[in-house]
């Protein structure tokens, strides 16, 4: 397909992408047991792939204001899913870290939904999958972050 970077297909195409995606997304949630808002869900795994962090490093990381991160950090707290621990270095900084539970919790939520997608897959023929595997590149770049 030659689309032009000003030609209603290209609209067209982002728009099918985007219902695509956004059905991809909520099949995929439907298979989550977390029973977390994807923003809290999204917070634990940063948390887990990067912390300990402070409440400061990881509004960032979220791209959310403080208030907002305060909220979610309590949530996951309640649930025993993270930890408040002193910095080591400063006293008076607090930081988030996933206990092994939040840990345990993130795990087999991921193994699900990629257990679902799996059992998908097997329905496309090879000539399908090896489209999709080009297709994936081309979706990482775009979940890239602009710089």
């Amino acid at each position: 397909m030659q689309v032009s970077t000003s030609s209603p297909e290209l609209t067209s195409l982002a728009s099918r992408l985007r219902l695509a995606l956004t059905r991809l997304n909520r099949r995929l949630r439907r298979q989550d047991d977390l029973d977390l808002s994807p923003s809290a869900q999204s917070a634990l795994a940063t948390i887990t792939r990067h912390g300990p962090l402070s409440l400061g490093e990881l509004a960032a990381h979220e791209a959310v204001r403080p208030p907002t991160i305060t909220g979610i950090v309590a949530a996951l707290e309640a649930r025993s899913l993270i930890v408040r621990v002193p910095d080591p270095r400063d006293r008076r900084v607090v930081r988030v870290a996933a206990t092994a539970r939040g840990r345990a919790r993130l795990e087999r939520s991921r193994r699900r939904k990629t257990e679902y997608l799996v059992a998908r897959l097997r329905h496309l023929d090879d000539h399908r999958l090896r489209a999709l595997e080009g297709a994936i590149e081309v979706l990482e770049l775009l979940a890239e972050e602009e710089r």
